[in-house]
């Protein structure tokens, strides 16, 4: 179905965003993300406070709050990564952006530092969705499964 995820040379291999457990998006408390509203995906309960680029490609979107990064691969897919639950509330307290929008990322590439401490003090969940805004469907595999930023094989395009 998405023979252009095969190309060669093109680095489709998807690596964890962040240190924490792997959950499914119906376990995520926003309707939007649960539903899978703005696309199919996968969420982590962080752990470390640390968000990486989990394929490499073009940031499209970096939120000035430091809440949300879109990044476009060469191979066209989409991704959004959502840091926690209601976070843009806090107004980029509790975040430290690492990027720009339009830069270049490599997977593994550090996009944010995330004080998760102060995000709890504040009530908002720390689960954060991975999203594919280019409509891909995928089937994880790694439910329930600690993950850090060197694991990949976290779920297979369906």
């Amino acid at each position: 179905m998405f023979k252009f995820l095969k190309k060669k040379g093109v680095d489709n291999d998807f690596y964890a965003f962040a240190k924490g457990t792997v959950v499914t998006l119906d376990k995520v408390p926003d309707q939007v993300f649960a539903q899978k509203l703005m696309g199919d995906g996968f969420a982590i309960e962080l752990i470390e406070g640390k968000i990486y680029a989990p394929v490499s490609g073009e940031l499209k979107v970096v939120f000035p709050t430091g809440h949300a990064y879109g990044i476009e691969t060469k191979a066209g897919l989409s991704i959004l990564i959502h840091i926690g639950i209601d976070t843009v509330e806090l107004d980029g307290k509790g975040f430290l952006i690492k990027v720009k929008q339009g830069d270049t990322v490599k997977r593994g590439d550090l996009l944010a530092e995330v004080d998760l401490d102060y995000l709890k003090d504040k009530n908002k969940p720390t689960i954060t969705p991975l999203i594919f805004t280019s409509g891909e469907k995928i089937k994880l595999l790694s439910e329930n499964k600690t993950v850090t930023k060197d694991d990949k094989n976290l779920f297979e395009f369906i």
